[in-house]
């Protein structure tokens, strides 16, 4: 038996946006830029995405920046958005548990100049609303919150802090990283009160190397890539159609029967955490109700380093991961559960397990069982 628990990382993807690509990579293979019908064909299908993806978040199409994944849409996000606003301020507020993706711009960022506060969070990998309001300043140009935490599935008050921000300075730009929330929840970001939101293809069930960067109208952004100015110069290059249609594709997917598949996640969530509760030395992250995300369960095996149990579960066909996927396959310290205080022995032994709606109960309730026998038989070798 195979059991997939790695779902944060990636997801398959469906059969319905895989179709949709294998037609424009074999059919519809004309270049959006072209005037013969060839070139119209694949525009059509662009403009198609377009309205599939805004009709999930009740925004224009036009809002719409299609990137290669979420680190280029975070990056786009970031450097475009406080480059292009400059002239309002150089501060920077984001909090300790961001992805890499964004943590690395904001790095350079600061070394052009800006000032970045990074907020704590509490042990469930939450910020304090209070900390950000004391945070803010007349200069302050950009936020940048995650909605779900890839590691332990924290969920933050993202409506709460817009209010927050916008209260304090109606100019200052908040940017929502959606990449493990998009999908797994209903964004309205008009509503919400972003103005720049981050998704990656891939985490929904549409292929690897295609995402998109919502821009809210009239927030200016400097472009990261030039040459032919497509896109309204704001992402240069020829557009990834067969990518960027599957995308159209899964997002209208994801957003069907919306409710059931939520209820599904949660339930096999509730299962998972259930099961291993009876495991000697195991120990859950972080929140595990239906406040925090419906598919990610962060999960600590005492004296069983995170190697040995990824590989021990994949001796049997289960897949989990030691961290984030996205950042590196180099062991490295995580900084959320640094931030949410984890000791440094429990945070050597801590896995992401994460499901999709293709999950089964069989398939977690296999994951459980090998773990009841993995984690104590490798605990009686390490335990001192």
């Amino acid at each position: 038996m195979e059991a997939y628990l790695d779902n944060s990382a990636t997801t398959r993807c469906s059969e319905r946006a895989a179709a949709v690509m294998t037609e424009l990579l074999c059919g519809g293979y004309g270049n959006p830029s072209s005037l013969h019908n060839k070139g119209k064909e694949a525009e059509d299908a662009i403009r198609k995405a377009r309205g599939q993806i805004a009709a999930t978040m009740k925004i224009d199409g036009k809002e719409l920046i299609f990137t290669s994944g979420g680190t280029e849409s975070n990056n786009l996000a970031l450097l475009g958005g406080a480059l292009a606003n400059q002239r309002q301020g150089k501060h920077i507020v984001t909090t300790e548990i961001e992805h890499p993706s964004v943590q690395a711009p904001l790095d350079v960022l600061e070394s052009l100049g800006y000032e970045i506060t990074r907020l704590p969070v509490d042990a469930d990998g939450i910020l304090s609303l209070e900390e950000l309001r004391q945070a803010l300043r007349p200069d302050t140009v950009l936020v940048s919150i995650m909605m779900v935490n890839n590691e332990i599935g924290a969920v933050e008050p993202i409506a709460e802090a817009a209010a927050v921000i916008h209260e304090a300075n109606p100019d200052t730009l908040f940017h929502v990283d959606a990449i493990q929330a998009y999908g797994k929840y209903r964004i309205y970001p008009k509503k919400l009160g972003i103005d720049l939101l981050s998704v990656s293809g891939h985490k929904i069930h549409a292929p690897k190397g295609v995402g998109f960067l919502y821009v809210r109208d009239r927030v200016k952004v400097k472009p990261t890539v030039y040459g032919g100015g497509q896109q309204k110069g704001m992402r240069s290059g020829t557009e990834n159609v067969p990518g960027i249609a599957a995308l159209g594709t899964a997002a209208e997917e994801a957003y069907e029967d919306f409710d059931d598949k939520i209820a599904h996640l949660y339930a096999l969530k509730e299962r998972f955490i259930a099961g291993v509760a009876n495991i000697p030395g195991v120990t859950v992250n972080g929140k595990t109700g239906r406040d925090s995300a419906p598919h990610i369960v962060s999960v600590t095996a005492e004296d069983v380093r995170s190697e040995v149990l990824l590989h021990s579960l994949e001796e049997y066909g289960i897949y989990v991961s030691a961290g984030s996927a996205c950042s590196s396959n180099k062991p490295a310290p995580s900084r959320t559960l640094l931030a949410i205080g984890m000791e440094k022995r429990r945070l050597e032994c801590t896995v992401r397990v994460s499901f999709s709606v293709h999950t089964t109960e069989a398939e977690v309730d296999y994951a459980v069982e090998k773990l009841g026998e993995i984690v104590p038989f490798r605990r009686r070798f390490t335990r001192k």
